[in-house]
């Protein structure tokens, strides 16, 4: 009878083991990945107009939202609108006066403020990264591969660099050899993600821009925005297939580095409305009050990216961080700061009844020669006061850099008197 009733028992004992280990398997969180896509020059109202469907597909899942590039118009962060400028305030969460990329030259990128790339790789170095692009400057100058001033990071993946293959994609009048440039970035990028699923992913893609400059508002350039959608919509079935065949949990964020003057539609670098318009699609769900024109902007995708990946950023690089996180939980957003007769005032908008904000000063800049600046704690007040005034009277200085610090995010101002 034991001998039956065991025999009995060894299904049903390997069967719960079996419902044990698929419920841990399925219990076990999702590995996440990002793939961000840059489609160069197109202003927002060019992207609403023609309502790309791959787009609006992934907005679908997630959201859309127009957003701004340029950092704040007559301030110290004021930044051009232009390609590599803009790259770099996406990569690095910062504007110019800090990353120090002025225009499409790079010719001295302040590698102190780490693009999105060295923070995954510092806090994981075994995930891999990946950068399909036309122009192998975003990779070897902005992001820095295997550069001293960037710890030698080095990127895993790589595709870029085609337009200086004159034998494959031989230069037209037209144009329309970075249209084929394009097509192989996105090729490369699809097939790359679906076989070896790298964890963090920048696609740029440059055809847009070209047809802007040459054509400006015409129907030259839409049909370019519409293909870039096709391009899009090929990466984007590459993400479904890695998400349906394995535990990975994918977001995508599609956006633009700068508008286009409203003459022409041709060019673009100044501060107008419409050069500074720009968007964002996602895929992202939990999307917050930061995702919302008037507040988000180019600069709010890194911190973004760094959230959803588990990137814990260092407190010194994250005092110097200009966006906000646009997914996951804020204590506040929309934070002002001015000085006038040494009277520190900020203000912001809270996201929470509960908790506090501590407000931090220092006197010095050396965060932009790689060493952490001294702060000291001014404050702390209820998130829930929406503003505060603090006097500087003991702190004699020519510039102060402040930070307003809550639970869930941060943010900074470089002050000086009137």
């Amino acid at each position: 009878m034991q001998q039956k009733l065991s025999g009995r028992l060894l299904p049903l004992t390997s069967l719960f083991l079996l419902l044990l280990i698929t419920y841990r398997g399925n219990a076990q969180e999702k590995i996440r990945k990002t793939v961000f896509v840059i489609a160069d020059g197109i202003p927002a109202d060019i992207i609403e107009k023609i309502a790309p469907p791959h787009l609006h597909d992934i907005a679908l899942e997630g959201g859309y939202t127009r957003s701004y590039v340029g950092g704040g118009r007559g301030t110290y962060t004021e930044t051009p609108t232009i390609s590599a400028v803009g790259y770099n305030s996406i990569l690095t969460g910062t504007w110019a006066n800090k990353h120090n990329v002025w225009d499409n030259d790079i010719r001295d990128p302040n590698y102190h403020y780490p693009t999105i790339f060295r923070l995954l790789k510092q806090q994981y170095p075994h995930k891999k990264t990946a950068i399909f692009s036309s122009w192998e400057d975003n990779r070897t100058k902005l992001v820095g591969d295997q550069l001293a001033a960037t710890g030698n990071f080095s990127v895993d993946y790589r595709f870029d660099g085609l337009e200086k293959d004159t034998l494959h994609f031989p230069h037209d009048p037209g144009g329309n050899y970075m249209q084929r440039i394009d097509d192989s970035v996105t090729q490369a990028a699809a097939s790359t993600i679906r076989r070896d699923g790298p964890d963090l992913s920048w696609v740029y893609l440059e055809y847009t821009d070209d047809m802007g400059h040459k054509y400006g508002d015409s129907p030259q350039f839409y049909d370019a925005v519409e293909a870039m959608d096709k391009r899009v919509g090929l990466i984007w079935r590459a993400i479904q297939y890695r998400r349906q065949r394995f535990n990975e949990d994918w977001l995508l964020i599609i956006t633009t580095d700068h508008g286009r003057e409203r003459a022409t539609g041709k060019g673009h670098g100044g501060q107008s409305d419409r050069e500074r318009d720009s968007w964002i699609f996602t895929n992202a769900k939990t999307r917050n009050a930061e995702f919302h024109a008037p507040y988000a902007s180019a600069t709010d995708i890194m911190p973004g990216i760094a959230r959803f990946m588990h990137i814990n950023i260092p407190e010194a690089t994250a005092f110097e961080i200009d966006g906000l996180p646009f997914i996951g939980p804020l204590s506040f957003n929309h934070a002002q700061f001015s000085l006038n007769n040494h009277l520190l005032r900020a203000s912001w908008k809270p996201l929470t009844t509960k908790g506090t904000l501590k407000i931090w000063l220092s006197t010095t800049n050396t965060a932009k020669t790689g060493q952490p600046d001294r702060y000291t704690l001014l404050a702390q007040v209820p998130v829930s006061k929406q503003s505060v005034q603090v006097s500087l009277v003991k702190f004699p200085s020519a510039f102060y850099k402040v930070v307003l610090q809550g639970e869930h995010n941060m943010a900074n101002a470089w002050l000086t008197e009137k």
